[in-house]
């Protein structure tokens, strides 16, 4: 088994950070890592994802959601060919630390015969890719939009 683990702290309410990390539509205009997500994210349903770790080969899977907890916890499972071989169980967590501030955790746990020949890749790409997409997640969820009357007329 191996496991990476990366956070970062948002200035942003976790319910902004959510709307961002859930919004698989946009993946492609702000996500460096994981550049396209569809989907039901709803426990049971397959999901379509493309990876493009930074130095790595993209590449693209159907991994199942298994947990969805709104404002808090996204995860699912991915496997390669079948059971065994090399599965992912990825979380991204979103962890409250003040009244506009989050704790955003992304973590995955691979276990499978070919998770000690892909470790050095993982430490490397897949881990860039986790930072990446953190950093990403960050300066997004850090914008404040305009609201408001305001926002209407200058919009116009």
């Amino acid at each position: 088994m191996k496991t990476l683990h990366t956070e970062i702290e948002i200035a942003a309410p976790a319910e902004r950070v959510w709307a961002n990390l859930t919004d698989g539509s946009a993946y492609g205009s702000w996500n460096p890592f994981i550049t396209r997500l569809s989907g039901v994210l709803t426990p049971g349903s397959r999901l379509s994802i493309r990876l493009e770790p930074p130095g790595g080969s993209a590449m693209g899977f159907q991994p199942t959601v298994v947990v969805f907890n709104p404002n808090m916890e996204l995860r699912w499972i991915g496997r390669l060919l079948m059971p065994g071989i090399f599965d992912g169980e990825h979380r991204f967590a979103i962890e409250p630390i003040g009244a506009e501030r989050v704790r955003f955790v992304q973590e995955e746990r691979f276990t499978g015969l070919l998770v000690p020949f892909l470790a050095r890749s993982l430490n490397q790409h897949t881990r860039a890719g986790f930072e990446s997409m953190n950093a990403a997640l960050k300066a997004r969820s850090e914008v404040l939009l305009p609201t408001g009357p305001a926002a209407m007329t200058e919009a116009r």
